[in-house]
């Protein structure tokens, strides 16, 4: 597969909120990611947010070498060389919002993490977002130190200093810092050679695909004739095996069935109509970047990201969907949120794969839990999941479990 045709990285941003994220995605693929109403209207990413951009490179008669996204060059207007295509996640920075952010860390390959020099470091989401690097054991990560236009040198100085000693002794101690103003362009290009210097995940082609599905959609619109309605949509991520076109899907945990006492899903069938990477078609997906996978399922199904949360697959080769789990919970040690014991019935806020849900404590012995899931999940033993717990009326992340 092309690496131009698509993407080989899933790079997702964190930091704390209003500390630009969403700016510094516009500078490094031209788009605004806050394509959902809600966040438009509310001036911060509530829905995962995503875009692709080419990474490319422009080198002058002595060498060196100038990175870019843009077709020609800033400085000789010459035209760039594409080097590889990239798929970034742009995940809410809001404390409310953060099953969001946790869901979205389950599918990405390495991390920009946004730091603002304008506010002391740590906020409080820019702590409980080094939790989820911590937590998931994400290693390649660049911190781009954001807004250091507005406070000066000496203060930006200052900022770079707490940064420093705030990552000391984590597993990101020695990240790289970029102090960048992306609305100027001003060192992306330091930023962009960095993000092509990042490893590339290797994966297994071989293997029964297996995908995570972050958004789906109905791209019907209003009034169309029922002759011309075409299937759902389905985006994620492909984290192992291949798909091509006519290839059949299985989505589990699937759709609601009705009338039923308890509820139950049914799995989905369906076939692959077409494969895009956001701008160009492709004959086979392989692992890596974000896909759209057009459908012949009912759109009544991908509707306003209704299936998100579900995984697709080769059929009858799936994990099982369960309705609950046991775990031991490992607690993050947190000197913010006290670390009480578990009590029956509690709700917790569980993030497995990318499906966040509530589930409810049925046996607590110590750190050994039962819970119950409000909805099923199709999920395979050995999976990490976060955990969130309420804490005086609000949701915070205190923990995680393997299945």
């Amino acid at each position: 597969m092309d690496s131009i045709k698509q993407s080989v990285l899933n790079i997702g941003t964190l930091g704390h909120i209003d500390h630009g994220k969403t700016s510094l995605v516009k500078a490094l693929t031209n788009q605004w990611t806050d394509r959902d109403s809600e966040s438009l209207k509310r001036n911060m990413t509530i829905k995962l947010g995503y875009a692709d951009t080419i990474i490319r490179v422009c080198e002058d008669s002595k060498g060196e070498k100038l990175y870019t996204i843009k077709e020609k060059c800033e400085k000789c207007a010459k035209p760039t060389a594409p080097l590889i295509r990239i798929s970034i996640l742009d995940a809410p920075g809001h404390e409310t919002l953060m099953a969001t952010a946790i869901a979205s860390a389950n599918i990405i390959n390495a991390i920009i993490f946004v730091i603002a020099a304008n506010e002391p470091c740590p906020m409080p989401q820019t702590k409980e977002h080094l939790m989820i690097i911590n937590l998931l054991g994400i290693k390649d990560v660049i911190i781009v130190q954001t807004k250091i236009d507005i406070v000066g040198e000496e203060a930006a100085k200052k900022s770079y200093n707490e940064i420093k000693a705030f990552i000391k002794g984590s597993v990101i101690e020695n990240a790289p810092i970029i102090p960048v103003v992306s609305t100027k362009n001003i060192n992306m290009d330091v930023l962009l050679k960095k993000i092509v210097e990042l490893p590339r995940p290797k994966f297994d082609e071989s293997m029964k695909p297996f995908m995570y599905i972050a958004r789906s959609f109905d791209v019907n619109k209003p009034g169309k004739k029922i002759k011309d309605l075409v299937g759902g949509v389905i985006g994620g991520t492909l984290v192992r095996g291949k798909l091509k076109l006519g290839d059949t899907l299985e989505i589990r945990p699937g759709i609601r069935t009705q009338n039923q006492k308890r509820e139950s899903y049914k799995p989905i069938l369906t076939k692959i109509v077409s494969i895009d990477n956001g701008e160009d078609k492709l004959e086979e997906a392989l692992p890596g970047g974000l896909i759209g996978i057009s459908t012949t399922m009912d759109p009544a199904f991908t509707k306003a990201d209704g299936l998100v949360g579900n995984v697709a697959g080769a059929p009858d080769s799936l994990p099982p969907v369960i309705s609950s789990i046991k775990f031991t919970y490992k607690s993050l040690n947190r000197d913010d949120v006290a670390d009480n014991a578990f009590s029956v019935n509690e709700p917790i806020i569980l993030s497995i794969g990318t499906l966040t849900l509530v589930g409810y404590i049925e046996k607590a012995k110590k750190a050994n839990l039962e819970v119950t899931l409000k909805h099923p999940v199709c999920a395979d033993k050995g999976q990490k999941i976060a955990i969130m717990r309420n804490i005086n009326k609000r949701w915070r992340l205190t923990g995680y479990a393997i299945i």
